[in-house]
């Protein structure tokens, strides 16, 4: 146990510092006002596009790359399908970002699975017991509903499978499917926003943006897909 608590502080010690030297980094070199004008937005995203076309299986590769690292350092899910959306367009974005995030999750579990088992059912075995018969019974079927119903922050969910001793490869085909819908539309979403910002050279308004099929479209299909989970929510995870 002192073992794991160890390693949780120096996980999460090296979360918070690359966090911080990453913010220290980038204001910098911008202030606040600057991150938030429209024009060194769009022009970045003309540099971002630039920089893709030139080199785009370099770029795929470090983003790829880079999306695990993020994983693995326990981030979040959706700066992830945003920016790959943003960067890569709606389809390659969605495969780079299904396969990395699918890739790091996995990792990040085998990782859990070995060295901190016992912390997670320490800390949420009494509160997910009810499902422990039901991933026993039909573990494939139930991880791949797990993934699609989501609901729980993108970290805790790639290690709570440790309680019900998931198998790895259910675990990496399960995540990569469960998981697909959502990120697509997520893509989508920041391909939409790419979109946006080449054909209009003012800065937007709120109103604009939603009246935009790339925008609402997938806004539409994201309320779909949280109306689905809660469903599926009520009758398979009581």
């Amino acid at each position: 146990m002192e073992k794991e608590k160890k390693i949780k502080i120096f996980l999460g010690s090296s979360y918070l510092l690359i966090v911080i030297v990453f913010l220290w980094f980038f204001f910098s070199y911008f202030s606040f006002d600057e991150i938030t004008s429209y024009e060194l937005i769009k022009s970045n995203r003309d540099n971002l596009n630039e920089l893709k076309e030139n080199n785009i299986i370099l770029t795929s590769i470090l983003f790829f790359v880079g999306t695990i690292i993020w994983v693995l350092l326990l981030g979040f899910a959706s700066p992830i399908f945003l920016i790959g959306g943003f960067v890569f367009g709606k389809w390659l974005g969605t495969f780079l970002v299904v396969f990395g995030l699918t890739v790091g999750a996995t990792l990040l579990y085998i990782f859990s699975n070995f060295f901190l088992k016992e912390l997670i059912k320490e800390k949420f075995s009494l509160r997910y017991q009810n499902l422990n018969n039901k991933f026993k019974q039909h573990e494939f079927l139930f991880f791949l509903l797990y993934r699609f119903v989501g609901g729980i922050p993108f970290f805790i969910s790639n290690i709570l499978p440790t309680l019900f001793n998931i198998r790895v490869k259910f675990f990496f085909v399960g995540s990569l499917l469960g998981m697909a819908p959502q990120l697509f539309i997520g893509a989508s979403l920041g391909s939409g926003l790419n979109k946006f910002l080449e054909n209009n050279n003012e800065p937007p308004n709120f109103l604009e943006l939603l009246y935009t099929p790339d925008i609402y479209l997938p806004i539409i299909g994201l309320i779909i897909l949280v109306l689905c989970g809660i469903i599926l929510r009520k009758y398979f995870f009581k």
